[in-house]
C-alpha cells in the first residue's frame, strides 16, 4: 500500500490535466516545418530541390525509428530484471516517455526552434529525435529510483528533468558550442547524476524490509536481456542520428559499432574473473556491455580512429563492470545512494569518460588529419566561432562536461526535495519493488483449486495401488 497522507495527488488527475495543457500549448505554439508542411512543393521550387528524396524525412527517419525503439523497448525491457516489478519497469517507462516527449518538443522548441517572425515552433523529424534524446535522460534517472517511487513522482521527475535538460543542452550546444552528437555529456552524464542525486535525497533507511524483492529470477533476467540486445544493436543509430549528413554520420556509426563490440568482450572477461567459480554475472552482461556506446557518444563524429574506438570500449567495459562489483555496494552503504539499476556504472562513469575523450580528441585535432574544410565542418567553426582553435574547443568540451554534472547534481537536489513531500502516493518501504501496489496483478490473486471429485479419484487410486502392493507382498 502507498503511504497514507491527508493530501494525495492522483495519477488520473495528473494525466488528464497534463494532456489538456499539452493540447492548448501545442495549439498555440507548434506548427509543421517547411519540410513537413504542404508548402513543401513551393519550398522545393524556391530552393531548387529536384526531388522529394531531398526531404530530411528520408535521411533521418530510419535513425528516428531506431532511437524510438531504444526508448520504448530497449530502456523499458532493460528495467524488467526485478522479480516483482516488470509491469512497473516497462509500463512506467512507457508512461513517462510518452509524457516527456510532448514537453520536450515545447521546451527544446522554445530554446532552439522558435521562429522570431510568428513566434511559432516549427517541428520536423529531427525534432522528434531530439525529443527522444531528452526523454532518454529522464529514463536514465528513473533507473536509480526504480521500484521506490510512484508514477506521479516519476511524472514530476520527468517534468523538471526535461526542463533542466533543455536549459543544459542550450548552454552546452549553443553557448559553449561544444559537440556532443551521441550525448555522453548532455544525456548520459546529466541524466545519471540527476537520478543519483534524487535517489540520495529520497534515501530509505528501512529499504531492507523489501530486500527479498530486490533480486531477479531466471525469466526476469531473460526479459531484461532483450532490452540490452535492442539497445546494443541500435546504439550506432543513437550516436549518429543527428550527426552531420555524410562522413560525420558514417563515422559515428563505425566508431560506436566498434566501441560496443570491444566493451562486450571486456565485460565478459571481467565478469568471469571476478567470480570464484569463473561463472558470469547476468547483471554485468545486461549493463556493462553497453558502456562502449555511452562512452563513444561525444567523440563519435571525430577522427578517433577505429583502434581508438576499440580502446574506448575496452576501458569503459572495465570501469563499468568494476563499478557494479565495488562502487554500487559502497555507494549504498557509505554514501546512502540506493541505485537500483546501477546507472552510475552504465551511464555516469562512461558518460564522464566520453566527455574526457571528446575533449582530448578535439584538442588534438589537426588539419593534417581532418583537412582544413573537414576541421571546419566537424567542429562547426563558423560564424561566431569561426576563429576558434582546436585547443580552445577542447577547453569548451571539458567545460561542457562540468556543466552537465552541475545541472544533474543541483537539479537533482532541488527536484528530490520536491519529491520528498508526502503528497505523491509513493510506496512504503515494505512495498517497494512490488507491482501489486500500482498494478492489477491478476495471476497472483487467482488460485485455481481442483474440484472435489479430483481428490476423491486420487484417494481411490492411491488405495487401489496400496491394496495391489500388499496382495503381491503376501503372495510372495
Amino acid at each position: 500500500m502507498a503511504k497514507n497522507t491527508n493530501i494525495r495527488i492522483s495519477l488520473p488527475a495528473v494525466c488528464f490535466v497534463w494532456q489538456i495543457a499539452m493540447i492548448i500549448l501545442f495549439g498555440v505554439f507548434i506548427r509543421y516545418d517547411e519540410e513537413s508542411d504542404t508548402h513543401w512543393i513551393e519550398h522545393r521550387r524556391k530552393k531548387n530541390i529536384s526531388t522529394n528524396l531531398e526531404n530530411d524525412f528520408y535521411y533521418r527517419y530510419p535513425s528516428f525509428q531506431d532511437v524510438h525503439v531504444m526508448i520504448f523497448v530497449g530502456f523499458g525491457f532493460l528495467m524488467t530484471f526485478l522479480k516483482r516489478y516488470s509491469f512497473g519497469g516497462v509500463g512506467f517507462n512507457f508512461l513517462i516517455a510518452a509524457f516527456g516527449i510532448q514537453w520536450a518538443l515545447l521546451m527544446q522548441g522554445w530554446f532552439h526552434h522558435l521562429d522570431e517572425h510568428d513566434w511559432k515552433i516549427k517541428i520536423g523529424v529531427e525534432n522528434l529525435i531530439n525529443a527522444d534524446f531528452c526523454v532518454a535522460s529522464c529514463l536514465i534517472a528513473y533507473g536509480a529510483c526504480l521500484g521506490k517511487v510512484s508514477p506521479v513522482q516519476l511524472m514530476v521527475l520527468t517534468l523538471f528533468g526535461v526542463t533542466l535538460f533543455a536549459v543544459e543542452e542550450y548552454i552546452i550546444l549553443e553557448l559553449l558550442h561544444a559537440k556532443d552528437a551521441g550525448g555522453s555529456m548532455v544525456i548520459h552524464t546529466f541524466g545519471a547524476y540527476y537520478g543519483l542525486t534524487i535517489s540520495w535525497v529520497l534515501y530509505r533507511p528501512l529499504l531492507s524490509q523489501s530486500k527479498h524483492l530486490q533480486g531477479s529470477v531466471y525469466h526476469s533476467d531473460v526479459f531484461a536481456m532483450i532490452g540490452t540486445l535492442f539497445l546494443w544493436m541500435y546504439w550506432p543509430s543513437f550516436n549518429s542520428a543527428i550527426a552531420d549528413h555524410g562522413d560525420g554520420q558514417h563515422r559515428a556509426v563505425i566508431n560506436t559499432y566498434l566501441a560496443l563490440a570491444s566493451s562486450v568482450l571486456t565485460t565478459f572477461a571481467i565478469s568471469s574473473i571476478s567470480q570464484n567459480n569463473g561463472k558470469l554475472d547476468m547483471v554485468h552482461i545486461q549493463n556493462a556491455t553497453l558502456a562502449g556506446g555511452v562512452a563513444m557518444g561525444t567523440a563519435s563524429e571525430f577522427m578517433i580512429t577505429p583502434y581508438g574506438s576499440l580502446i574506448v570500449g575496452f576501458c569503459s567495459g572495465i570501469v563499468s563492470t568494476f563499478g557494479y562489483l565495488f562502487l554500487t555496494p559502497f555507494m549504498e552503504k557509505t554514501l546512502k545512494i540506493q541505485d537500483t539499476c546501477g546507472i552510475h556504472n552504465l551511464h555516469a562513469m562512461p558518460g564522464v569518460i566520453g566527455g574526457i575523450v571528446g575533449a582530448i580528441t578535439a584538442a588534438s585535432a589537426s588539419e593534417s588529419v581532418y583537412g582544413q574544410e573537414g576541421l571546419i565542418n566537424t567542429f562547426d567553426f563558423k560564424d561566431a566561432v569561426a576563429n576558434r582553435t582546436v585547443n580552445i574547443q577542447g577547453g569548451y568540451q571539458a567545460a561542457a562536461l562540468f556543466v552537465a554534472i552541475a545541472f544533474g547534481l543541483v537539479g537533482g537536489a532541488l527536484v528530490g526535495g520536491i519529491l520528498k513531500l508526502p503528497i505523491w502516493g509513493d510506496p512504503a518501504d515494505v512495498n517497494c519493488f512490488d507491482d501489486d501496489v500500482y498494478w492489477e496483478v491478476i495471476g497472483d490473486k487467482i488460485q485455481i483449486k481442483p474440484p472435489l471429485a479430483w481428490y476423491k479419484i486420487t484417494l481411490i487410486d492411491v488405495q487401489y495401488v496400496i491394496n495391489i502392493k500388499l496382495q503381491r507382498l503376501l503372495n510372495f
